[in-house]
């Protein structure tokens, strides 16, 4: 078997001195692998507990925006209340973002976020 220079970039490069390696794994496939695990977790809106609305007005923005109950918008209510925050909604990130401008529109504290 014979053996051939190679011309690289200008240089010469002896196939006899060079070693050949197994393939390694790249950075770009553990980030492709790490995006198409976070694309599948939905998107979240929080809201929290502020010191300026009333309970029972929370409660209230959570029927009207949402359509919950008001059983289902009073524990949402009391969960923000006694826990500083809770998952209200959950979905695409341009929906959160929609239901996160609501509830600033209405004068609630909200953010988005991915699930856990």
């Amino acid at each position: 078997m014979a053996l051939c220079n190679t011309v690289r970039g200008g240089d010469v490069v002896n196939a006899a001195n060079a070693t050949l390696s197994a393939p390694q794994a790249t950075p770009e496939a553990v980030e492709f692998t790490e995006v198409l695990e976070a694309e599948d977790r939905p998107w979240v809106t929080v809201v929290w507990d502020d010191p300026v609305n009333l309970m029972h007005y929370v409660a209230y923005i959570f029927q009207k925006l949402f359509g919950y109950s008001k059983a289902k918008a009073t524990e949402l209510m009391l969960k923000v209340h006694n826990e500083g925050k809770a998952v209200v909604s959950s979905g695409s990130r341009d929906k959160m973002e929609h239901d996160v401008q609501r509830l600033h529109a209405a004068g609630l504290w909200a953010t988005m976020q991915r699930d856990n």
